[in-house]
C-alpha cells in the first residue's frame, strides 16, 4: 500500500482517480465521511489489493476496556492475536477485583474470532491510581500471592482467558527483585495450565535509569521471568507535559536498542499509542492539561479549523496548530506515516510484535497497513 500526502487543491475524487481506486474505497480506508473534506498535509493510505511479498509473522495485542463499542471491537479483532481486558485489580487481602463493567461479552467475541483473551492485572487503589504500597505488600508476601494466583486461575478457567498481563507501574526501587520474583512465580504456576504471562515495562534506556517509573523495573530479570514483555513506548507527550509527540521514533528507538541488550528480541512487543493530545498554548507547567483525542478526531479538528498538518522529521510524527475562540492549540497524534515508522522498527530489530494502547477508537488505516506489512500470528 502507498501513503499519499494531501496537497492544496486536492479532493478525494482527484486522488482516487490518480491512483486508480474507487473514491468510496479510499474514503472507507481513511474513515472520511461526506462531504469528504481533507486537510492539507493529511496522510492517506491508498488501498492496493495486489501483494506478492513475503511477510514476517508477528504477534499483535490490543488493550481494551469492557465498555468498548461493539462495532469497534468487531472491526479490530481480525487484526489481533490477543485481546488484553483492562483490567483486574486486587485487594490488600489478595482478593481479585473484576472490572466495573462485565467483560464476558468481549471475551466471548474474541474467542469466536480465534483471538486469545488476556487478563490484565493492575494494582489500582480505590481512586483508580497505581498503588505502589499495594504492590509492595503483594510482592513481599508469598501467601498473599498464592491467594491472588489461585483466584486468577479460577476466573481464567471459568471465562476462557488464555494468559495474564501484569501491568504494574510506579514500583518502588526496593521492590525491584520481589516484583521480578512475583512475575516468575506467576509464570511457573501458569505454564503447566497452558497460560502465557507477559509484563509491561516502562520505557527505559539504561539499567540504572532513575525515577519512580523506572527504578522498580529490571529489564533483564523481568525478561527472563515472563514469556513476553511490552515496552510502553509512548507518553513522551502526555497530559501534563509540554506539547510533543506521544511516541517520537528517535526516543522509541533508544528504548528498543537498550531493551535488546537485556531481553531476547523474540520476547519483545513494541508499544504503539492509538491516540493523540490537544494542548492549549501557552503551556504552563503544573497548570496546563492536554485533552486526549483519537487519531481520526485529530484530523477532523484540522479539517474543521483549516489547519495544515506538519510532519516532524526527527520524531516522525504529525502535528498542527490551530486557533479556536482566540486560544491557540497544538495537536500531536499518530497517522499512517508514524505508524509505518514503528512497523519498520519492529522489522529492523525482528521484535516479537506489538501492543496497542488502546483500541477503544477505530483507526482503520492502521490495521490495513498492518495486514499489508505483516502476517498476524
Amino acid at each position: 500500500m502507498q501513503i499519499y500526502i494531501v496537497n492544496s487543491g486536492n479532493t478525494l475524487e482527484t486522488i482516487a482517480a490518480e491512483f486508480g481506486v474507487g473514491m468510496q474505497t479510499l474514503a472507507y480506508a481513511n474513515q472520511i465521511l461526506p462531504p469528504y473534506r481533507l486537510a492539507v498535509g493529511q496522510a492517506l493510505l491508498i488501498p492496493d489489493e495486489s501483494t506478492g511479498q513475503e511477510k514476517r509473522a508477528v504477534s499483535v495485542n490490543g488493550y481494551a476496556y469492557p465498555y468498548i463499542r461493539d462495532w469497534v471491537l468487531t472491526e479490530t479483532l481480525p487484526y489481533l492475536t490477543t485481546l488484553s481486558v483492562f483490567s483486574y485489580g486486587f485487594s490488600v487481602n489478595g482478593d481479585l477485583i473484576p472490572p466495573a463493567v462485565n467483560d464476558n461479552w468481549m471475551i466471548e467475541k474474541a474467542l469466536q474470532q480465534d483471538v486469545k483473551p488476556i487478563l490484565t492485572l493492575t494494582p489500582f487503589d480505590e481512586s483508580g491510581m497505581f498503588n505502589n504500597q499495594l504492590i509492595s505488600v503483594l510482592t513481599n508476601d508469598p501467601a498473599l500471592q498464592q491467594t491472588l494466583i489461585d483466584q486468577m486461575f479460577f476466573v481464567m478457567e471459568e471465562k476462557g482467558f488464555a494468559g495474564i498481563d501484569i501491568d504494574f507501574e510506579y514500583i518502588l526501587a526496593k521492590d525491584r527483585i520481589p516484583f521480578a520474583n512475583f512475575v516468575e512465580n506467576v509464570r511457573t504456576q501458569a505454564a503447566p495450565k497452558g497460560y502465557t504471562v507477559s509484563v509491561a515495562l516502562a520505557p527505559k534506556t539504561s539499567a540504572d535509569q532513575p525515577g519512580l517509573l523506572y527504578a522498580g523495573k529490571d529489564y533483564r530479570l523481568l525478561g527472563a521471568a515472563a514469556d513476553s514483555v511490552l515496552l510502553m513506548t509512548y507518553e513522551w507527550g502526555y497530559t501534563y507535559g509540554p506539547p510533543m509527540a506521544v511516541a517520537p521514533i528517535n526516543k522509541v528507538r533508544e528504548v528498543v536498542e537498550y531493551a535488546i541488550t537485556e531481553i531476547p528480541a523474540e520476547k519483545i512487543d513494541l508499544g504503539i499509542p492509538n491516540y493523540g493530545y490537544d494542548w492549549t498554548l501557552p503551556f504552563t507547567k503544573g497548570v496546563s492539561a492536554a485533552r486526549t483525542i483519537g487519531n481520526m478526531e485529530a484530523v477532523d479538528i484540522a479539517v474543521a479549523n483549516q489547519a495544515v498538518i506538519q510532519f516532524d522529521e526527527t520524531a516522525k510524527s504529525p502535528y498542527f496548530n490551530y486557533v479556536q475562540n482566540g486560544v491557540e492549540h497544538e495537536v500531536w497524534f499518530e497517522d499512517v506515516r508514524s505508524i509505518q515508522e514503528k512497523f519498520r522498527l519492529i522489522s529492523e530489530y525482528r521484535l516479537r510484535g506489538m501492543g496497542y494502547w488502546q483500541i477503544m477508537k477505530l483507526f482503520r488505516a492502521n490495521w490495513m497497513l498492518l495486514a499489508d506489512t505483516f502476517e498476524i500470528k
